[in-house]
């Protein structure tokens, strides 16, 4: 493994139009439940149930009162090293871009730049109501909110998380800046299933338009065998690896 890491270092470099696709493995090592399965369900509801316009327009209070609970668990978390190896790279290689997958912001709180939020962010909130007179969405830290669940302060309706539920679309802007990094020289998928699309569509599109495409996970996904290099392990072990090599070429002078 370690060859192909050093293999994989050598490409990376400050000209290379790189591409990062991140999931939830990346967050892992922080301790961020995934909400899903056993170990995320809430008062023994399903995040499928809650997670949805209809569960919204439903009980409004219920919906709020789940992602608050998340919000004041998400606010004690911190960034790993996978997140810190991340947030080097952009700094490092001006035409890196990140998509995520998390709504959890934790790629901002460790420095990324330039991060395309696939399925919204957890801290940001829009108006239930579209009025005219709020933005169209804003970010929002309070934790816990005062009132569940939480109105628009501009015309007192509410408003809701600006994640992307189930039965919904990706924002359309989101959707082009997402296809136009598609371009790229290197593409990573790093702690996704490969299972959720159109996310788990982006890196075959991206080999197809010619990127040599990498997958960091903790296990083999079923996309593994199309891509160039696929790498097991947790993302933030692998990233370091990768890094260190990164490093090393450059103190030896092997890598730009």
């Amino acid at each position: 493994m370690d060859a192909a890491m050093e293999d994989l270092a050598r490409k990376i470099r400050p000209e290379t139009r790189l591409t990062v696709l991140t999931g939830a493995g990346v967050s892992a090592a922080s301790g961020v439940p995934t909400f899903r399965g056993p170990d995320g369900l809430w008062k023994k509801y399903r995040p499928e149930s809650l997670a949805t316009p209809e569960a919204f327009q439903r009980d409004p209070k219920l919906v709020w009162e789940w992602y608050d609970w998340r919000r004041q668990i998400l606010v004690t978390k911190k960034p790993n090293r996978a997140h810190e190896v991340l947030a080097a790279w952009s700094r490092r290689y001006p035409k890196l871009t990140l998509i995520t997958q998390n709504v959890d912001g934790l790629h901002e709180r460790a420095g990324s730049s330039n991060v395309i939020r696939f399925h919204g962010s957890i801290w940001e909130v829009l108006c239930w109501n579209k009025c005219p007179t709020s933005p169209e969405r804003w970010h929002d830290e309070t934790v816990p909110f005062p009132q569940v669940p939480p109105q628009c302060p501009h015309c007192k309706g509410l408003i809701r998380p600006g994640v992307v539920w189930f039965g919904e679309g990706i924002d359309p802007e989101v959707m082009r800046r997402s296809i136009e990094a598609l371009d790229c020289d290197l593409f990573f998928t790093i702690g996704t299933s490969s299972l959720v699309y159109p996310a788990a569509s982006l890196i075959h599109e991206a080999r197809r338009r010619g990127a040599y495409t990498v997958e960091i996970n903790i296990e083999a996904t079923p996309s593994a065998g199309l891509l160039d290099l696929a790498l097991q392990g947790p993302a933030e072990e692998v990233l370091e690896h990768v890094e260190r090599f990164i490093l090393r070429g450059k103190r030896e002078g092997t890598i730009d």
